[in-house]
């Protein structure tokens, strides 16, 4: 028999792969006798794992969701991180991941308090999924209120500082938050300029929920990701850039996906047309390509290139 940790880990492992054990099968996959599972269950609860149990022939054990987070050594907004993260790699943000993550997501979502379910619940409704991540640190507080304000359909004001650094008060009706590049965005209605807009999650501060609902307004197009794509191939972008890669277009295709115009050259070779406001976001496609390639504008580019390349290479010293 297994020493006593080692056995109520592997009890534990049981209850949250199983809505309901029966108490001699459960015994059974442990080794034990029926009176130390009931003592390890008894450590589990003293643990403050909630474990349900039912007495008679058919008795058996249940785990069930707590007043609080078990102590797995997560405070609060920790627990929501976990979950959020696993919920995008079971919808297939990380190849090779989905089955995996919904096992794990299945384990941490039975354990979790109501108060948070309803936080993971209002992430899930409310966003829309975009491509790559990598963006800016968001405060979990802020997203998870604004998450709840478009499920809620309930109104919002919060502090904005537009890209010419002016910061505004804005009172909105919260439609979706979408994850696109490597930004969040609030899609949502300006009540002061009556008109859709969208914001940068980075640039909002305390957010805060009025207790105003709000009946939603349907969204031109219908589909927040298609329209905050469009609103944003038509803000005027300070570089254009042209790459020459030895590499096919497919290859770059599958980096650059909707953010760039590939065009096919001779012997193999393409060209990459983007317009973009960060310098950062070319270099980074090249690195992922990792093909040979000239810079063909703007100059600006060739500078941001070589001091990463001085960056990376001084860093393996």
């Amino acid at each position: 028999m297994a020493n006593t940790s080692a056995r109520m880990l592997r009890l534990l492992s049981l209850l949250q792969t199983h809505r309901y054990w029966p108490g001699p099968e459960l015994a059974g996959r442990l080794e034990v006798s029926d009176r130390t599972l009931r003592r390890d269950v008894d450590r589990l609860r003293e643990l403050g794992y909630p474990v349900d149990a039912s007495r008679g022939v058919a008795g058996g054990y249940q785990l069930q969701a707590g007043a609080a987070v078990p102590p797995l050594l997560l405070d609060d907004d920790e627990a929501v991180a976990i979950a959020v993260g696993l919920r995008t790699a079971a919808a297939g943000a990380v190849a090779g991941f989905e089955e995996t993550s919904v096992r794990a997501l299945a384990k941490v979502i039975q354990l979790l308090p109501p108060r948070l379910r309803r936080r993971i619940d209002a992430l899930r409704v409310a966003t829309a999924p975009g491509v790559l991540g990598g963006g800016p640190t968001l405060d979990p507080d802020a997203l998870t209120t604004i998450a709840l304000a478009c499920r809620g359909e309930e109104r919002l004001r919060f502090e904005y500082t537009a890209r010419e650094s002016e910061t505004t008060a804005r009172h909105v009706e919260p439609h979706r938050l979408v994850s696109l590049g490597r930004r969040w965005y609030l899609v949502a209605w300006d009540l002061d300029r009556g008109d859709w807009r969208s914001f940068r999650v980075d640039r909002l501060n305390e957010p805060a929920l009025t207790g105003a609902r709000f009946r939603p307004r349907e969204l031109p197009g219908g589909d927040p990701v298609a329209w905050l794509r469009s609103r944003m191939a038509a803000i005027p972008t300070r570089h254009e850039v042209a790459l020459l890669l030895e590499a096919p277009v497919s290859r770059v295709e599958a980096v650059v996906g909707h953010w760039g115009t590939v065009e096919p050259l001779e012997d193999g070779r393409c060209r990459l047309r983007m317009s973009v406001d960060d310098l950062g976001w070319p270099v980074m496609v090249l690195g992922v390509v990792g093909a040979p390639f000239v810079v063909e504008s703007p100059l600006l580019l060739r500078e941001r290139v070589r001091a990463t390349g001085e960056l990376l290479l001084s860093s393996l010293d």
